[in-house]
């Protein structure tokens, strides 16, 4: 039996299809535009990867189940920084991943200068930016 072309799409092609929607950015990028007030940062790993591997200075903590609560401008529950559709949010999962699929998410809401990080948040500590225990 010949396999059909309407099968759905494995994660990597769905990776490769909501990243051409956006501009993804590297470690040294996101930490210029948190230093300069441009993006913030959200950092979306489960309790145990921040507690083992530390933090991002001023990063804002959001669990992924979360994030769009946290973030949509017009929901009841939004982060006090949550204030415009026009925030530029750099979302940050562990290694690059599950943050693209979120960045998509915020998207959908509106929040259309939503992107992630190039590595997540291994590339960030490799690249020797800041992090606190």
């Amino acid at each position: 039996m010949a396999v059909s072309d309407d099968r759905p799409d494995g994660i990597d092609e769905l990776l490769d299809r909501v990243r051409a929607g956006y501009a993804r950015v590297a470690a040294h990028e996101a930490y210029e535009a948190a230093r300069t007030g441009e993006a913030l940062l959200v950092d979306i790993r489960y309790q145990a990867l921040r507690e083992r591997d530390g933090l991002i200075p001023g990063a804002v903590v959001v669990e992924r189940n979360e994030l769009e609560w946290r973030l949509d401008p017009r929901g009841s529950h939004r982060l006090p920084e949550a204030t415009s559709h026009d925030l530029r949010i750099v979302v940050i999962c562990n290694e690059g991943y599950a943050s693209s699929l979120a960045a998509v998410s915020l998207h959908q809401l509106g929040l259309h200068r939503a992107t992630d990080l190039i590595g997540g948040f291994q590339a960030w500590k490799a690249a020797g930016l800041p992090v606190t225990p």
